[in-house]
């Protein structure tokens, strides 16, 4: 059952503006919350998924890039800029990984990230639960899966969980687009 959406929005309100959280669990956070990743995904981001011009920030989660928005997109590159490995190197050039682990060379795992989380009082199964049922509600499964590197199976069942019927989204779209034919 998926979480309440209002807790959802709480939380996310909460990562988005609470500067006493350790930004990389405010951004796996906002991950799971926003984008509905799950916690392996998350962890093997690098530096190389995330892409500026200076102006916006996008993230490569499937296909197709995602358009960060503020402040989400100041705390990723703030990430960027300032993590750290728990390793006798340091240095946030001597790894690409977004989320560096213990071991040199390595990321966090996701049983950790999960940890990170739940001691903030985000249930990572439920609220990517509710956040997959929320973006199945809103886009068609064959988007959902290219935008979030879901496979297609994955997002055509979170799409029938949660009732949305894309089947004609095409066909609405088309005739959303037509001339009006009374005045022709």
């Amino acid at each position: 059952m998926p979480l309440d959406t209002d807790k959802r929005w709480d939380d996310a309100r909460r990562l988005l503006h609470d500067d006493t959280l350790k930004t990389s669990d405010r951004v796996v956070g906002l991950l799971l919350l926003h984008y509905a990743q799950d916690l392996g995904s998350i962890s093997r981001l690098t530096t190389g998924h995330v892409h500026t011009d200076g102006e916006q920030v996008t993230l490569q989660l499937g296909d197709i890039p995602v358009l960060l928005p503020e402040p989400l997109a100041a705390l990723v590159m703030n990430l960027v800029a300032t993590r750290r490995a728990s390793t006798i190197i340091n240095n946030p050039a001597a790894t690409s990984w977004l989320f560096p682990g213990r071991r040199h060379g390595h990321p966090l795992t996701p049983s950790y990230l999960g940890g990170r989380l739940k001691k903030i009082g985000i249930q990572p199964g439920l609220a990517r639960s509710t956040a997959l049922f929320t973006l199945a509600t809103e886009l068609p499964a064959a988007i959902l899966a290219r935008m979030l590197g879901l496979h297609i199976k994955v997002a055509v069942a979170w799409q029938h969980a949660s009732t949305g019927d894309w089947m004609t989204y095409a066909a609405d779209v088309g005739r959303r687009n037509e001339p009006n034919r009374e005045n022709s």
